[in-house]
């Protein structure tokens, strides 16, 4: 059977899908819980196996774009509308939410597959948010208060906001395209360098396994709708794998089936649940999780929403805008890395500050402070 291409692109956008959500459950695989064993007990081997993926991601992704196979200046990260605010707010916002929901969006949907119903909640309330961020009653926020703010690289005569091309533009280089190979080499080679740098790393075959796998699997997804998914007539979207608008199609694609169009975004949400079922029930690990109490809930649903509405604004999560976005040197996938580290590293912080009974402006100046953000006595010290 000749399939559309759009079908095939889903066929096997879901099945590369299945492959992620299996091994998010099998290494524990999780951008949240990477800032927590960062900020909570010291240890960086998680956060290693993010920038592991993220340093294979740009390392293919780019060699890939050079060898002319896909052209990365199509993709929605590299935009000239640089949209600096919403990177910020948005990546923050997304940082505190999953702090919040105990996971970002991939890590929430790996879990619902594994039977945990709180995860399930937080799921239904970041497509809600997301989709309402996009087209809904949010989207007049973001319309109006965020995208005007939005900084028109075009009329400074910069073709895009790739980090090479605007080192080029500031350095006043005519050749682009080699500013960009630079900085692939540079920082994908270098974030691979950081990861295995450690010995702890070095011997944690779960985390390699999650870093590579999962860095391979970004240029999987740019293959498919920029190659497998191309045609002349009905072109689809460029993309690869990301958590946060795919949510919120995903949830109305279940209400509006039978007119509707499943994506390459819809079957990687699909795909992921899917396969993190199936391997905690190869594997006997399924359980039904439910919230402990009712402030466990809330705190849940706040986390949901927050990563939803700030997702869209960022226009990615932290395996959208921080391994995808990322694979494309898009100067705005980098700030909203970092914002979405800050905003989760932060709430972590005042959290901990807040057991001790301590206000909620003085936790957040505490946490401030033992970052250095703000002078005084670091409690770190």
């Amino acid at each position: 059977m000749d399939w559309e291409p759009v079908y095939r692109v889903a066929a096997l956008g879901l099945i590369i899908g299945m492959v992620f959500g299996a091994v998010t459950i099998k290494t524990n695989f999780c951008t949240m819980g990477a800032v927590s064993d960062w900020i909570n007990i010291g240890s960086k081997d998680r956060l290693r196996a993010w920038f592991l993926a993220i340093g294979i991601a740009i390392l293919v992704s780019q060699a890939m774009h050079v060898k002319g196979m896909i052209d990365l200046g199509d993709a929605i990260y590299r935009t000239q509308n640089f949209g600096l605010l919403g990177y910020i707010l948005g990546g923050f916002l997304f940082g505190v939410g999953m702090t919040l929901a105990s996971g970002c969006g991939q890590r929430t949907l790996a879990r619902v597959g594994t039977g945990n119903l709180k995860s399930l909640v937080v799921m239904m309330f970041l497509g809600m948010a997301a989709y309402m961020t996009m087209r809904g009653l949010f989207a007049l926020f973001r319309v109006n208060a965020i995208e005007v703010t939005n900084i028109d690289l075009a009329s400074k005569e910069i073709a895009d906001q790739g980090i090479g091309t605007l080192l080029a533009a500031v350095a006043g280089l005519e050749n682009a395209s080699q500013a960009n190979l630079v900085v692939a080499l540079l920082l994908g080679c270098g974030l691979v360098v950081f990861a295995f740098a450690s010995k702890s790393f070095r011997g944690s075959f779960d985390n390699i396994v999650a870093g590579v796998v999962i860095g391979l699997i970004i240029p999987a997804g740019w293959y498919l709708t920029g190659v497998i998914g191309f045609d002349d007539f009905e072109p689809l979207r460029f993309e690869s794998y990301t958590f946060v608008g795919p949510t919120g199609e995903s949830l109305m694609y279940l209400m509006t089936f039978t007119g509707s169009t499943i994506n390459f975004g819809i079957a990687a949400v699909f795909g992921v649940i899917l396969g993190a079922f199936l391997y905690v029930l190869l594997t006997g690990k399924f359980r039904i999780e439910t919230f402990s109490n009712r402030e466990d809930m809330i705190r849940h649903i706040w986390g949901g929403t927050f990563m939803g509405f700030g997702g869209v604004l960022a226009l990615g999560c932290s395996i959208g805008q921080g391994v995808t976005g990322m694979s494309t040197l898009a100067l705005g996938s980098l700030i909203t890395l970092v914002s979405i580290i800050f905003g989760s590293a932060l709430t972590m912080k005042i959290e901990y500050y807040r057991i001790d009974d301590k206000t909620f402006f003085g936790a957040l100046k505490q946490s401030l402070t033992d970052m250095r953000l703000f002078p005084g006595t670091r409690q770190t010290d």
